[in-house]
């Protein structure tokens, strides 16, 4: 079988290409490929298929094994992976995924995709369908205590569930203890990726993400999304933000 291996500032995943392989069980697949001793190695496996209502059709599945609604950096790669390969000619292309159909504007330069970028589509705030069990909208004052502390977060979901949470010096803050325990709260119907970020100023934002089903990952395209909306209406920051991740950054605008 033919796998690709991408990452995104970090966010590492294999690619395979289901037009041209045959898999009996993704699952296990997943499961395998992602494993860093035994496997290929990875934040998970991505499968892109041809789709009967966009471009491309974009399948995610977690190191657990696990099913994702979406995946910033991931689509990124899947833009990329389609125009180099050859799959497609279009500078624009849609993909279709668990979250919807997502527009991707490819940036070439020498014949290669060299950046990309994603409409993540319009960020959900209702507790309901975030789904997390709150009753304001939006919900910034979710009180969680997880061991010897006590957060409040802000829950946004762009697509999949985030809790965002500020902290005072995110490079120090011990993600891997608490994370874990928040993920998997029962106030979180589907569980939840959580995201600690510190708001350097109005423009720029530093992050960290115990991502659902993974554990802490170097990046998350649609965790950056939603710590900026969390960063816009707690006042934190103005609507285009550099966040800073482990891997890289990225410039996130919500556009009004």
């Amino acid at each position: 079988m033919k796998f690709t291996k991408m990452q995104g500032i970090g966010n590492d995943y294999v690619y395979i290409n289901k037009m041209e392989e045959h898999i009996d069980d993704e699952v296990s697949l997943a499961k395998y490929v992602s494993n860093r001793h035994y496997g290929i190695g990875s934040d998970g496996l991505i499968l892109i298929d041809k789709s009967d209502i966009a471009d491309f059709k974009m399948t995610i599945y977690n190191t657990d094994g696990s099913e994702a609604e979406m995946c910033g950096n991931g689509i990124r790669c899947v833009g990329k992976y389609v125009y180099d390969k050859h799959l497609t000619d279009k500078e624009e292309i849609t993909i279709e995924t668990k979250a919807g159909i997502k527009t991707l504007q490819l940036n070439i330069e020498d014949g290669v995709v060299k950046t990309v970028r994603v409409d993540m589509g319009e960020p959900i705030l209702d507790p309901k369908l975030i789904p997390v069990k709150g009753d304001t909208t939006p919900l910034t004052d979710l009180k969680i205590k997880e061991q010897d502390r006590e957060f409040i977060f802000t829950c946004v979901s762009m697509g999949n569930p985030h809790a965002i949470t500020f902290v005072d010096d995110v490079d120090n803050f011990d993600v891997l203890k608490y994370g874990k325990g928040i993920e998997s709260n029962p106030l979180f119907p589907n569980r939840t990726n959580v995201e600690f970020i510190s708001v350097k100023d109005e423009g720029h934002i530093d992050m960290r993400v115990f991502e659902r089903g993974v554990g802490e990952t170097m990046a998350c395209g649609t965790g950056a999304c939603a710590a900026v909306v969390a960063s816009i209406i707690n006042n934190y920051t103005k609507r285009k933000v550099e966040v800073t991740l482990l891997g890289g950054s990225l410039d996130i605008e919500w556009n009004e």
